[in-house]
C-alpha cells in the first residue's frame, strides 16, 4: 500500500492532527517513457511549511486543500524509463509526502550515498545548510572577532550557522529551549555560550552577560520576544539576518 499525507484543513493557530489525513491506496504504479518510480527515504519537515498551510500570499504558493503536502525529499529510484536516471539511483528534490510516487525527473538531482549520509542532503548539504551559509556570509557579513547570536540555535539552520561562525573566528552565542540543547551547542557544535530562553527570566540581561561587547550579527530564526531582547543589545552597524519567525507562525493576532 502507498501512503499519502494530505492537507485536510487550513489550520487556525497551532496545527492539529485533524488538519491532516493519511490516505492509503494500492501499490499499482506504472510508468511511461521519461518517467521513474520513487520510494521516499527521508522527508524534510521545515518551519516554512506552516506558512504554506495558510492561504495568505507569500513568496511560495500555498498548499492546496485535499492535495499532498510536499517538501524536500530524498528518494530511491525503484524503476526507470528515463534516460537520466537508473534503477537504484538516489535523488533529492521537492516531492509529495508519499511512500512511493511517479516523477518525470524534473527538478530532481542525483545524490551520492558514498560521499555523505543520504539525510545530510536535506541538512547541511541541502537547503538548510545553504540557508545558513548564504544568510550568514552574504547578509551577516561577519568579521573575525565579532559576536554572533543565533536564535533557534539547535535547529537545522541555527546549528550550522553557529559552526560556520566559529570557523570564521566569531564569538558565538546560541539560544535554545532546553538545557540539553544548550549543552549540545557548547559540547558538540563549539558555541561559546548558550541560553535556555524557557528558564531565563530576563533575556535582555542574559544576552548582555553572554555578549559583554554587544551583538554584531544576529541570525534570527524565531522573532518575537527573543528578538526584542537581542535588539536591546545590538551594536551600531550590526547586521540582522531575518531568516524566520517561528515564534509567531501560529499566532492569530499580529505581534507587536
Amino acid at each position: 500500500m502507498i501512503k499519502t499525507i494530505i492537507l485536510k484543513n487550513r489550520p487556525e493557530g497551532k496545527p492539529t492532527l485533524n488538519d491532516f489525513e493519511t490516505i492509503e491506496h494500492d501499490d499499482d504504479l506504472s510508468i511511461e517513457d521519461g518517467e521513474i518510480v520513487l520510494e521516499t527515504l527521508y522527508v524534510s519537515v521545515d518551519p516554512y511549511l506552516r506558512g504554506r498551510m495558510s492561504a495568505a500570499k507569500s513568496y511560495v504558493e500555498p498548499f492546496e486543500l485535499n492535495k499532498p503536502i510536499h517538501s524536500g525529499v530524498i528518494a530511491k529510484v525503484l524503476e526507470s524509463k528515463h534516460d537520466n536516471f537508473s534503477d537504484g539511483d538516489y535523488v533529492s528534490g521537492m516531492l509529495d509526502w508519499k511512500t512511493k510516487q511517479v516523477s518525470n525527473g524534473k527538478g530532481l538531482q542525483k545524490v551520492d550515498p558514498t560521499k555523505a549520509d543520504l539525510s545530510t542532503y536535506l541538512g547541511v548539504l541541502g537547503m538548510t545548510g545553504l540557508t545558513a551559509y548564504c544568510g550568514l556570509t552574504e547578509i551577516g557579513k561577519p568579521k573575525e572577532g565579532e559576536t554572533l547570536v543565533v536564535s533557534g540555535a539547535a535547529g537545522a539552520v541555527g546549528s550550522v550557522v553557529g559552526q560556520i561562525g566559529k570557523i570564521l573566528g566569531l564569538r558565538v552565542i546560541g539560544i535554545a529551549g532546553t538545557d540539553e540543547k544548550v549543552a549540545l551547542l557548547k559540547s558538540k557544535f563549539g558555541f561559546d555560550a548558550g541560553i535556555n530562553y524557557k528558564t531565563t527570566e530576563n533575556m535582555k540581561q542574559a544576552i548582555a552577560e553572554a555578549a559583554p561587547d554587544g551583538v554584531d550579527v544576529y541570525f534570527d530564526n524565531v522573532g518575537g520576544p527573543i528578538s526584542d531582547a537581542v535588539l536591546f543589545n545590538i551594536n551600531k552597524f550590526a547586521r540582522t539576518v531575518n531568516c524566520g519567525a517561528i515564534a509567531v507562525y501560529n499566532n492569530t493576532d499580529l505581534p507587536k
